[in-house]
């Protein structure tokens, strides 16, 4: 039985997130469509990993 809890215990508790995860790092995007005049549409955007998904930032050029 403690065994059991144990191992719930371990699958229910979060794990620790990598180092990479907790920084932003400035990411060229191509949008798979094109503008009017024909071209790929692309930009940067600043993008960092919460542990689940890619969370994303519009670059503003100063």
């Amino acid at each position: 039985m403690i065994a059991d809890r144990q191992r719930t215990l371990q699958i229910l508790s979060p794990q620790p997130k990598p180092a990479w995860a907790e920084v932003w790092h400035l990411w060229t995007v191509i949008v798979p469509r094109r503008s009017i005049t024909g071209r790929l549409l692309y930009g940067r955007v600043w993008r960092r990993h919460d542990g689940r998904r890619w969370i994303y930032k519009k670059a503003v050029n100063d």
